[in-house]
């Protein structure tokens, strides 16, 4: 097992790998930017260092400075958390190179996964149900050809990055030419890449992922679904475990079917495969996130299985200590994303309590939420034995939670957990554009 650990990372991901690696006896390294030098994750590791100014180019994305501030205080691996250099197959081998553990899947897998065009081939290859598409356009020639034979609306998809960006909704052929171009743009400014492909349009459709664990003795155990279509802009808002959507039969086969994308891909650690669920419950392989998820506390709660530790122990070589028929599902789990609608200084904050409810942040009353980073400040998770008390404690946790001086999104939750179709989990990925708050 290691004796020291890096976080890569920031805000409450930081302290969550913190707190993980204390209760197993591991030290900790943070690193920060000048932005973040009063942060709760730099007070909490065991040491810190400064990698570079506020820009998380000058700072969380700069590769040279971690692996120096890795090999200066001795730590034997990096957590990279999510975001920042989490997904990026570069960092992953250059940690290689410096003889340092990245707790995460290999360069290659990264790379190979990151690639969502080759994900796709690689999964129906491997008997995984995938949206009908093309492979990457490269000429507006075949993009016409390709769009006439796939059929409208489809969807422009970049091939590398995530985060809503590169992807462009086009109902007939006169949006075509300039969604492909608007899209191959912003991708290529995004990620580097301006490669994109096209996928039949589904909808109404949810946004289903499972969550997996795989050790390097080729053990894979999936860890049941997390239903993640309250979304905005591409961007998740609520997710829930278990889906309210899937039966115990289609839990099975999605699980199944998760375990074989992920011994295709020669998987190891912790990933999640996404799927879209239509409303015939046919579901379709869309990405598979090579990373720890946002989401990963509802998946944690119905479970009971810890996976940051797991994501620790495997990296260090332990195999798990357990398989699928050990797998037990139960009760449900809710997390609201608590986002700040603008930087400030924290003043008063209370914290809501009581049995199952947790808040995953780096907030601390006097704490200025800086500019530079994402607007996500905590996570608010329940677990209670039904999907109705769940939501009953979440609202009661949402009413009770107080951030001082920094307007949130705690209202549009509230709203959302109000909802009539939300209550009766009969919802979709469009849910948030049909409504008028």
């Amino acid at each position: 097992m290691f004796s020291k650990i890096l976080v890569a990372n920031r805000g409450e991901i930081a302290v969550r790998i913190i707190r993980a690696c204390k209760e197993m006896g591991i030290s900790t390294v943070a690193i920060y930017s000048k932005a973040d030098a009063e942060a709760l994750h730099v007070s909490l590791a065991d040491e810190c260092i400064c990698v570079g100014r506020a820009t998380p180019a000058e700072s969380y994305l700069n590769q040279k400075n971690i692996i120096s501030a890795a090999l200066v205080t001795g730590a034997q691996a990096i957590h990279p958390g999510y975001g920042f250099l989490s997904e990026n197959a570069e960092f992953a081998a250059l940690c290689r190179e410096n003889g340092i553990v990245f707790i995460g899947p290999d360069a290659e897998t990264i790379a190979r996964m990151g690639d969502k065009d080759a994900a796709r081939r690689l999964m129906r290859e491997a008997g995984v149900p995938t949206v009908p598409g093309s492979d990457i356009i490269e000429d507006e020639e075949t993009l016409r050809s390709e769009a006439a034979r796939i059929g409208y609306p489809l969807l422009i998809k970049a091939r590398s990055g995530g985060g809503g960006k590169g992807i462009r909704l086009v109902n007939g052929e006169d949006e075509l030419i300039n969604a492909y171009r608007t899209a191959s743009g912003e991708a290529l400014a995004a990620f580097g890449d301006g490669g994109v492909y096209m996928e039949k349009f589904l909808s109404p459709t949810k946004h289903i992922e499972v969550q997996l664990l795989a050790d390097e003795k080729g053990h894979v155990v999936a860890l049941g679904e997390r239903e993640c279509s309250i979304q905005l802009n591409n961007q998740k808002l609520i997710e829930e475990s278990p889906s309210p959507a899937v039966t115990p039969e289609l839990r099975k086969s999605m699980m199944e079917a998760a375990i074989k994308a992920a011994k295709a891909a020669r998987y190891t650690n912790a990933g999640t495969i996404e799927f879209l669920l239509d409303k015939d419950k046919n579901f379709y392989f869309m990405e598979m996130n090579t990373r720890l998820q946002v989401e990963h506390p509802v998946s944690e709660y119905t479970t009971g299985v810890d996976i940051v530790k797991w994501q620790i122990r495997i990296a260090a070589g332990v195999e798990l200590a357990f398989r699928q028929k050990d797998i037990r599902i139960g009760g449900a789990a809710i997390e609201c994303r608590i986002n700040a609608k603008s930087a400030g200084t924290l003043g008063f904050m209370h914290v809501p309590g009581g049995p199952w409810v947790r808040f995953d942040t780096a907030l601390y009353s006097g704490y200025s939420v800086p500019v530079f980073y994402d607007s996500m400040v905590g996570k608010l998770i329940v677990f209670a034995k039904t999907r109705e008390e769940a939501i009953r404690k979440m609202h009661s946790a949402l009413c009770e939670l107080v951030l001082e001086n920094i307007p949130s999104n705690l209202d549009e939750q509230l709203n959302i957990l109000n909802d009539s179709d939300f209550k009766a989990g009969d919802y979709y990925t469009n849910f948030m554009t049909t409504r008028g708050w």
